[in-house]
């Protein structure tokens, strides 16, 4: 199997990738530091209260995003969203109040949720072949996990030779580069689509087939319990660390390399396993590992025994995380791809607003054994959840009946539309009125404007 990096329009937008994700990580240093300056003792609610308005804008924007995604020029809206996240990371030095701060974070991110799910609905049809995707989703997993590791030590080096306000034009710089590279490559065209032209309906279309499809409704629930241990490592590894165990900054570094490297190896390993065995089993044991490790801090591991309950965590969030693409890639035709990965981009981050807060309240207020307690049971009945949620018999093909209907919309003359012309319909794809008979067949099942609940088994 030849690596997905063999591709060259997909080696460059991985490229493109990694630059952009080393470029955040450096602004998320400097955020840090300009809170700091402007807010004092106070920086950590101007910081939360960032992170909150971003989670506010991915899961606001991104399914109005995905549900017009279809309807513009892919290669040139990647390129705009790129520039205009250059744009705003220049201004955010200049900034002298806080509301400022709170307008510029929230915009960034408002064109990240829109960037972000299209360009992962592109990455499949870069490579239709599911090994390869496979090992591009690992690919990707390993860009995320090396840049919350190292893009805290780049900053830190940058920082010995220059001002933070430094660090928000590197991020500038590297979203140009990012939109260069894209604008170096020819990017498939957007796959037609059947939908009705109505904007509410191509909004929540997304949203709407997630939700009415099996796999999908028990990655939401994997998702939560993928951001219910996550939240416990991000927003209580600091504390646990300098706090109850009277740790260093360099204690706490190592705590958190030790989830990246549970993540990345899990991530290096999966794409073999997966070209053998299902998803599901893998991405279930994900969940319960992640338990096991939150159960594992209620024995109030000292710095070395917390390194392997970390890792374990880091490990169990990689094997839900890493394989979910494969689930959407299946769930969803070619041209409503990015209705659907836009609608996981939003419910997870939702799942993320809830474990956030919680993982810092009950943290704070009733203490870490608490949180490791009510975190463990979170994550444990939303993994249950999806056990029931996703059946463990999950075919592609699916075998279903069609009443007969009379309607008009976008089409090409595929399994389900074989019927006669006159003439005047035009070149395909085309609209115009037409009648479905009634039918009995079997092929690969998805949510879409013919199909609009899951068969019963």
């Amino acid at each position: 199997m030849a690596s997905p990096l063999s591709n060259r329009t997909y080696r460059r937008l991985f490229t493109a990738q990694v630059i952009a994700l080393a470029g955040t990580g450096l602004s998320t240093v400097a955020l840090a530091l300009l809170a700091f300056e402007l807010a004092g003792r106070d920086a950590g609610i101007v910081l939360g209260t960032a992170l909150a308005l971003k989670m506010v804008a991915y899961v606001g924007i991104a399914p109005i995003v995905g549900g017009l995604a279809h309807k513009l020029p892919r290669r040139q809206f990647l390129i705009a969203l790129d520039v205009a996240r250059a744009v705003l990371v220049t201004f955010l030095p200049f900034v002298t109040e806080i509301w400022q701060i709170y307008l510029l974070i929230f915009l960034l991110n408002a064109f990240s949720a829109g960037f972000t799910p299209t360009f992962q609905a592109t990455i499949p049809d870069v490579l239709p072949d599911e090994a390869q995707y496979t090992r591009a989703l690992s690919l990707s997993r390993l860009a995320y996990d090396l840049e919350n590791l190292l893009s805290p030590t780049l900053a830190a080096a940058a920082l010995l030779l220059l001002s933070f306000d430094a660090l928000f034009a590197a991020n500038a710089v590297a979203f140009l580069v990012s939109a260069l590279l894209v604008f170096s490559i020819q990017l498939p065209s957007p796959k037609s689509h059947d939908r009705e032209r109505g904007v509410w309906h191509n909004t929540s279309f997304g949203i709407w087939a997630y939700l009415k499809t099996p796999r999908l409704r028990g990655l939401l629930a994997l998702s939560f319990a993928a951001a219910a241990g996550g939240a416990m490592v991000i927003v209580n590894t600091v504390v646990y660390v300098r706090d109850r165990l009277g740790g260093s900054e360099t204690d706490t570094a190592l705590a958190l390399a030790a989830v990246g490297a549970g993540s990345m190896i899990v991530a290096l390993l999966l794409p073999r396993l997966l070209d053998r065995y299902p998803d599901r089993p893998f991405m279930l044991a994900g969940g319960f590992v992640m338990t096991i490790g939150l159960l594992l801090g209620l024995t109030e591991p000292g710095l070395i025994a917390l390194l392997p309950v970390w890792f374990l965590i880091g490990a169990g969030s990689s094997l839900i995380l890493t394989p979910a693409g494969r689930l959407l890639m299946r769930s969803a035709h070619e041209g409503d791809r990015p209705a659907i990965y836009a609608a996981q981009f939003a419910l997870s981050h939702v799942c993320w607003l809830v474990a956030y807060p919680l993982a810092g309240w009950v943290g704070g207020t009733l203490g870490l054994s608490a949180a490791f307690s009510v975190l463990a049971v979170a994550t444990l009945v939303s993994t249950g959840a999806a056990l029931v949620l996703w059946p463990a018999h999950d075919p592609g093909d699916l075998e279903h009946a069609h009443a007969p209907t009379d309607h008009q919309h976008l089409h090409v003359h595929d399994e389900h539309h074989q019927h006669e012309h006159e003439g005047w319909e035009g070149p395909e794809p085309h609209r115009h009125p037409h009648r479905h008979e009634a039918v009995k067949h079997k092929h690969a099942y998805v949510i879409d404007m013919h199909h609009r609940a899951w068969p019963n088994p």
